[in-house]
């Protein structure tokens, strides 16, 4: 993969952010993501097949058929094979895997890969009833108001009463505090312009109230509603030359899954991701490499609580340790293993469809020197990157090892 590009994630917490004024809508966010990436290999005519992920355009925008969209942005793409993936939050990571098993297949040189969502049209409390269709929807009616965050409150609640809650919102606010810090480094990330201090201390005082939220989560522990769009370029050593990159400005990717849990079964352990711990050990297994030589990981927090169960899911942390994994430091970008170093979802922002794409770019940025500053430090002892991508309550997902080219 190579020449990753993000528009911003836009939504509360941006200073341009106006809701009751016009913004860019689903066409100008696919416009500038694919233009970024075609302006860094050659332009539209080095691309042989698109790939675009969204969950819920057809809700959200009014709008569905999404390939239809790729030929807009520029008219060299047009006639070409192009289609839309979805896998609610997952979609993103449907796309890049698309793209994959092109390349893979050889009916493709270069694949575009795109994920897109425009979710700043409807009130909050609405966005959550279309959000709920990322879950089994005949569950709707037995769940919370706020069904997502409603599901991983459950999922805290849970951990709080097995682990102690004073110890799990310790490691929840460490979370939270190094989300933001790390979106402050990246201009396009939805809580850039953030300048609140003492971060750990307002998670703490912000206490979870089920009457005006969630049982056991606060507003702090949840990504936002964001518009956004992502794109990359993923290329087979043939296509690496036909666009005209070198390899050391691209990632290879060594390793790769893809799984699906049933979608009509609840989670059989609420404090488990078994969903992403089968994925990620399938994908790093394929890469011939173990969790402790993964320098940077991007993980799926759409909320904080998902975090702390991704650190124990990719097994950097025993059951129940993922707390105090993340409260001693060790996923902070100065740590043993840095994660979501542009803010993750609960930072750079959630826009649903883009977030499996904007990891990719992130790691792509990160392994070849590309971050600006919210560049880290990779060691030779510790040089891939891994992507994971949850679509619902851990249901799809999708994980992605990678190393700088060489």
């Amino acid at each position: 993969m190579t020449a990753g590009y993000n528009t911003i994630s836009m939504g509360t917490g941006r200073k341009e952010f106006n809701p009751k004024k016009d913004r860019p809508g689903l066409e100008e966010y696919i416009s500038e993501a694919g233009k970024g990436v075609l302006n860094q290999i050659g332009g539209a005519e080095k691309v042989d097949e698109s790939f675009i992920g969204n969950f819920m355009a057809a809700r959200y925008n009014r709008q569905a058929h999404l390939g239809g969209f790729i030929g807009m942005i520029d008219p060299a793409l047009e006639f070409k094979p192009a289609l839309s993936v979805e896998g609610a939050c997952g979609s993103g990571g449907l796309a890049l895997v698309s793209g994959i098993r092109s390349i893979l297949a050889e009916t493709a040189d270069v694949v575009l890969a795109m994920g897109v969502e425009v979710q700043n049209t409807v009130k909050a409390i609405y966005g959550a009833d279309i959000l709920a269709g990322a879950g089994w929807y005949q569950n709707r009616k037995k769940g919370h108001a706020y069904f997502f965050p409603g599901q991983f409150s459950d999922r805290a609640g849970v951990y709080y009463e097995k682990y102690g809650y004073d110890y799990a919102r310790k490691g929840l606010g460490k979370w939270f505090s190094n989300a933001m810090e790390n979106a402050r480094l990246d201009p396009t990330a939805q809580e850039f312009h953030n300048n609140g201090a003492n971060l750990e201390e307002m998670y703490q005082n912000a206490k979870p109230n089920g009457k005006n939220f969630v049982d056991h989560l606060n507003l702090f522990d949840c990504s936002k509603v964001s518009d956004g769009a992502s794109g990359i370029a993923i290329v087979s050593e043939e296509g690496l030359k036909r666009i005209g990159v070198d390899k050391k400005d691209a990632v290879e990717i060594i390793g790769w899954a893809q799984l699906t849990r049933n979608i009509t079964n609840d989670p059989p352990n609420p404090v488990e991701l078994i969903t992403i711990k089968k994925t990620a050990a399938k994908a790093l297994e394929m890469a011939g490499i173990t969790i402790d030589q993964v320098g940077t990981i991007e993980t799926h927090d759409c909320f904080s609580i998902a975090g702390i169960l991704g650190v124990e899911a990719v097994g950097l942390a025993a059951p129940g340790k993922g707390a105090e994994f993340v409260a001693e430091g060790n996923t902070a970008r100065n740590g043993k293993v840095p994660m979501n170093t542009t803010g993750g979802l609960i930072g750079w922002g959630h826009p649903t469809g883009a977030t499996g794409v904007h990891q990719a770019v992130t790691i792509w940025q990160q392994l070849t020197g590309k971050a600006g500053n919210a560049q880290i430090n990779l060691t030779a002892e510790k040089p891939y990157g891994l992507t994971i991508n949850m679509g619902g309550d851990d249901v799809t997902v999708v994980a992605i090892v990678f190393k700088r080219g060489e």
